[in-house]
């Protein structure tokens, strides 16, 4: 790992060699403020951490993680406004509802803050708040791919386990999923919460009600750990066709266990640590990509678990 995350960063680098070639000093000290939508609760948001963390460790920068304590999308509005009042070089955040966020980002732009969008939202979305680019998974395009293979392996009906409703663009996930079963989501998508012991009790009581239900998808370990033991209550595990959103370690145990079919990996170490070498190469050097950069979907199953189970919940 140590050496891939080195090749990484030397190889954005390498574009800038001509300038340094020519004598063009490098500038030091840049920071910048990474905003989640994230509430304190949702583990899966270590691995941007620790990715943040590393970047700006090698790039030589200061890097800074805030994010709304409980979620709150109007919360995070207002981080925002205040990571743009601190002075930042650069500004990497998530999109989650454009339109309570957009209106900030914008400020965060017109005030001379480059801004990177990650993880939420869209391509379009950060063109039209004037953001340098999008590092993410679209979602749409992943639930539907999601849901194509599914169909392929006989799929017709499905459990989309939300964690996150509040979020529009997490729920194109599911939506995506059933356009490429074929049939409409409906009653399918339930607002689970993010309370273990609730999530558990809204996935037996929706399986209760829905005995001829083929599959369940989840959005993340927050939702798909506590929808794992609700199958080992029910004596499901295994039985039903279960694939989920993100890894961590039950997902990846329940991978390996046969009790989940596959994980959609959208690489959250990616969204986090290419922005922080994207901006200060920018400000470096003026080296920037052409384009957006995907980050996922990847289907990780049983037959490629080996480095995905070292660094689960880590940098995977």
């Amino acid at each position: 790992m140590t050496s891939f995350l080195k090749t990484a960063a030397m190889t954005a680098l390498v574009a800038a060699a001509p300038l340094l070639a020519a004598g063009q000093a490098a500038a030091e000290g840049e920071r910048y403020v990474l905003v989640s939508h994230a509430p304190d609760s949702d583990s899966w948001w270590n691995t941007i951490r620790n990715a943040l963390a590393l970047a700006g460790e090698q790039m030589g920068v200061e890097v800074e993680y805030r994010n709304p304590p409980t979620g709150d999308i109007a919360d995070m509005a207002r981080i925002i406004e205040q990571a743009t009042a601190s002075g930042p070089d650069g500004i990497i955040t998530t999109l989650a509802d454009f339109d309570v966020l957009s209106g900030p980002i914008r400020a965060a732009v017109d005030s001379g803050v480059d801004v990177i969008i990650m993880n939420s939202g869209t391509p379009e979305q950060a063109a039209e708040v004037g953001a340098l680019m999008y590092v993410g998974q679209p979602e749409y395009d992943a639930g539907l791919a999601a849901g194509q293979r599914a169909a392929r392996d006989g799929v017709t009906s499905f459990l989309c386990v939300n964690h996150v409703i509040s979020n529009p663009v997490v729920a194109e996930r599911c939506q995506g999923f059933a356009d490429g079963l074929g049939v409409d989501l409906g009653d399918s998508m339930i607002d689970s919460g993010t309370d273990p012991s609730e999530i558990q009790n809204r996935v037996l009581a929706y399986l209760n009600a829905n005995p001829d239900t083929d599959a369940i998808l989840t959005l993340g370990p927050t939702s798909a750990d506590p929808t794992i033991l609700a199958l080992e209550s029910n004596g499901m595990a295994g039985d039903i066709y279960f694939g989920t959103f993100d890894l961590g370690d039950n997902i990846v145990q329940a991978i390996r266990d046969g009790v989940i079919e596959w994980g959609i990996d959208q690489q959250p170490f990616l969204q986090a640590y290419l922005p922080v070498v994207v901006l200060t190469n920018y400000h470096r050097y003026g080296v920037l990509p052409g384009n957006n950069i995907n980050s996922g979907p990847g289907f990780i199953t049983a037959d490629g678990l080996e480095l995905v189970e070292e660094f689960a919940g880590e940098f995977r």
